[in-house]
């Protein structure tokens, strides 16, 4: 764990600040849970908070406490810039490095006269003036509890803090069955339920909102499935032409990559994703046990993130990902053969 400047970011924030809290490009759960939340908080702190993410985010987030008012940069970024050039200081969320923010609005960052404060669980932070950095907690979420709490202030989780903290840690844990999913996440989960949080309600909010097109995407990369059973590995490939006959919207490939991972014998899965917009192939990767994504994908396809999940990206088409993962797996194999293995 990194914890610095703690003790002086709390006289800090000792009197009313104007505040910008900024979550990673293609925001998640976890993005939008921790920043929303601790916009709840700081408000009833008395400080004047303002979330602005990169760009668009799920619809099955859009219901989230908060999330109307919310600046998206790319959409609008004159008021996202005018929040920015107010503030005096900036959280950044959910994420280790100021790239993961999308290169316009890193542009902006890059120019800030003012501190930033870095609230992640993601490998290899930047190295920012304030700064609680802890990569074995499940979820930036889990962490703006445990920021509130250093500041003994658990008694201000109200309802809405709770919801949105909830909702991060439920999503990024996969509804609590990673192995990051610890005891001490299991208590602030009882906490966040007893101070507010309707589980059942947040799952289906998540989960049981799919539209009919998501439904028929996922059928599409559940057919598109590959196994390599001798390197108990699995992938999925979505094209651009298959999201299109689907009406893909923002949101709907999230989760699909652990389809592959539930497959008996399993331990390695990947899923590859084509978006012509950004001209790259999106990947997401999981694994079980002992094998690290986040070395994989920092090692070969310019990514990063946790070792049993991370992302990446590549340059090239669906079939060139493919024949490159495939001839990458050799090197890998002992590793792959005994992570799973007590």
């Amino acid at each position: 764990m990194i914890l610095k400047g703690f003790e002086e970011l709390k006289t800090f924030l000792s009197e009313p600040r104007n505040i910008v809290i900024i979550g990673h490009r293609n925001p998640d759960g976890d993005a939008m849970g921790s920043t929303l939340g601790l916009l709840h908080y700081l408000e009833k702190k008395g400080h004047k908070p303002t979330v602005v993410v990169p760009n668009e985010y799920p619809d099955f987030l859009h219901w989230l406490p908060g999330s109307k008012n919310t600046y998206r940069f790319d959409w609008q970024n004159s008021q996202s810039k005018k929040a920015i050039e107010a503030s005096e200081i900036i959280f950044l969320l959910d994420f280790n490095a100021l790239h993961r923010v999308g290169n316009d609005m890193q542009n902006t960052l890059e120019k800030y006269p003012n501190d930033f404060a870095m609230i992640d669980h993601h490998q290899q932070p930047d190295d920012v003036k304030y700064m609680y950095s802890d990569v074995t907690i499940c979820s930036t979420c889990q962490m703006v509890y445990q920021f509130i709490e250093m500041n003994n202030d658990l008694d201000l989780i109200d309802k809405d803090i709770a919801t949105c903290l909830y909702t991060g840690i439920m999503t990024d844990t996969g509804s609590f069955r990673f192995r990051s999913t610890t005891s001490t996440t299991h208590r602030i989960i009882a906490n966040l339920i007893d101070k507010g949080a309707k589980n059942d309600k947040i799952h289906n909010n998540v989960y049981d909102s799919n539209s009919y097109g998501r439904l028929l995407l996922l059928g599409q990369a559940l057919t598109n499935l590959q196994i390599l059973t001798e390197f108990k590995t699995a992938f999925i490939t979505l094209t651009e032409d298959e999201k299109k006959k689907f009406d893909f919207q923002k949101g709907d490939t999230e989760g699909v990559v652990n389809y592959a991972l539930s497959l008996k014998g399993i331990i390695f899965a990947a899923i590859f994703i084509e978006d012509k917009e950004q001209n790259i192939i999106k990947i997401s990767f999981r694994s079980k046990g002992k094998f690290s994504v986040n070395k994989f994908a920092r090692n070969h396809f310019d990514g990063g993130g946790h070792d049993n999940a991370a992302g990446g990206r590549f340059s090239g088409s669906i079939e060139e990902i493919i024949e490159e993962f495939k001839a990458l797996l050799p090197k890998y194999k002992t590793e792959l053969k005994t992570s799973y293995e007590d």
